[in-house]
């Protein structure tokens, strides 16, 4: 079914989130995409504070987040999307639970950017996105026969900066810490769908140096949602 003839109307999509900072944008974006679709959010801002603290064990959370799959399918979604880099693992684990298709968010730029770049940056504020995401890239980079450097960088202070309310601060301390990723590396993966925001203030030249998860993880949404029923 091509795209131009879907009603999105007749289709919903709920997202499950680890911060409520992704909410609206992913909202906003996938109506964009899909005008007319349900969209349902599902938040656990709790999930990332324990990360932190239990050295990013995923399978503490996975039961968590399990539930909310299967509270999003009772729902009636025809797809799910984990906005969620950090726990991006727990998609295929769970996905044999469900009945519907989940997305990760970060899929598709990962495999856009092993296509593009031998020298990336992955860059991040939270050293629990930092693993998941290289190893994405590197099973990506592996399954499409090609070589990969990974160039980490977390810029933990902007994300303390974040949780003590100064957001002009974290964009700020981020763009620098990009910006000196991007010198030594071909391109730059966000690890975080909330750091895309940076990027945008950026002239359109020195943007296309970042790859940001939202639009090609919500343009797979749109290709799953389009086959749906």
């Amino acid at each position: 079914m091509g795209e131009s003839r879907t009603d999105w109307s007749s289709r919903k999509l709920a997202i499950i989130h680890t911060t409520p900072l992704t909410v609206e944008p992913l909202k906003g974006l996938a109506l964009s995409l899909m005008p007319g679709l349900d969209v349902v959010n599902l938040v656990d801002d709790s999930v990332l504070p324990q990360l932190a603290a239990n050295g990013a064990r995923i399978e503490e959370v996975r039961g968590r987040w399990s539930d909310y799959a299967r509270i999003a399918e009772q729902l009636g979604a025809d797809c799910i999307l984990n906005a969620c880099s950090s726990i991006g693992e727990l998609c295929a684990q769970v996905q044999p639970e469900i009945g519907v298709p989940i997305v990760r968010i970060d899929e598709a730029v990962a495999e856009y950017a092993v296509s593009r770049a031998a020298r990336i940056g992955v860059a991040a504020t939270l050293a629990t996105t930092l693993v998941p995401t290289q190893r994405q890239l590197r099973a990506k980079a592996e399954e499409a026969g090609r070589e990969v450097e990974l160039v980490p960088v977390v810029a933990s202070t902007a994300y303390q900066l974040l949780l003590a309310g100064d957001k002009d601060g974290h964009d700020n301390e981020l763009a620098e810490a990009l910006r000196k990723l991007a010198a030594d590396t071909e391109l730059v993966v966000l690890a975080q769908a909330s750091m895309a925001r940076v990027v945008e203030r950026f002239a359109p030249a020195e943007r296309a140096r970042f790859l940001t998860s939202p639009e090609p993880g919500m343009n797979r949404v749109r290709d799953t949602l389009a086959r749906a029923r």
